[in-house]
């Protein structure tokens, strides 16, 4: 019965730390928003700088997404990195990756033009479920509303989720937060949202 006992124990254990291995071994996705650098095209890579001055440096392939949301280039387009950001420095983007052993992988690019990029951070004074906005209030005392845009982004601590998704389930009033918009309509648009 002894030898019964341990010989559970021993395979449960084996058990939890395979798991667990597994999930270490998963490809958690971030976002990260910023500027366009440099392309690189022989290396394959694309070099975002973000607002706190830091550079990234993320590998891409033909299966990364790209999706422009301004006029110019609207729609999808899969493997054409390269081509598509050549000369495109400045360009503002919402780059989705993944991250093994230090190298950044984009999976997804959301382009969202030059110039056309705002941020704003403050604390969230009031969340509408139903309109899908947030208000948040400024440093300066000044409250402005934002929409979320279905391809609205946030990077939480289990890696990156819809925008919506988690304002609707985790902000709450008083939370500061960033968020990075751009205008359509009246409207400010939210495609970068960010815990503070």
């Amino acid at each position: 019965m002894k030898l019964s006992g341990v010989v559970r124990q021993w395979a449960l254990l084996a058990c939890v730390v395979g798991l667990m291995s597994f999930a270490m071994a998963q490809d958690v996705a971030h976002a990260v928003s910023g500027v366009v650098t440099k392309v690189d095209k022989d290396a394959k890579t694309l070099s975002v700088k973000t607002a706190d001055g830091t550079e990234h440096v993320f590998k891409y392939s033909e299966k990364t997404g790209l999706h422009a949301s301004h006029e110019a280039a609207a729609g999808m387009k899969k493997g054409a990195l390269d081509s598509y950001f050549a000369g495109k420095e400045g360009t503002h983007v919402v780059v989705h990756y993944t991250e093994k052993g230090g190298d950044k992988t984009a999976t997804w690019v959301d382009d969202l033009g030059k110039d056309t990029v705002k941020s704003a951070h403050g604390t969230i004074t009031k969340i509408d479920k139903n309109a899908h906005t947030v208000t948040i209030k400024a440093d300066d005392g000044a409250e402005s509303t934002y929409a979320f845009g279905k391809e609205a982004a946030s990077d939480s601590e289990h890696g990156v989720v819809k925008g919506w998704d988690y304002t609707a389930s985790k902000a709450k009033a008083g939370d500061k937060v960033s968020v990075e918009y751009t205008e359509d309509a009246g409207k400010k648009v939210v495609h970068f949202f960010k815990a503070l």
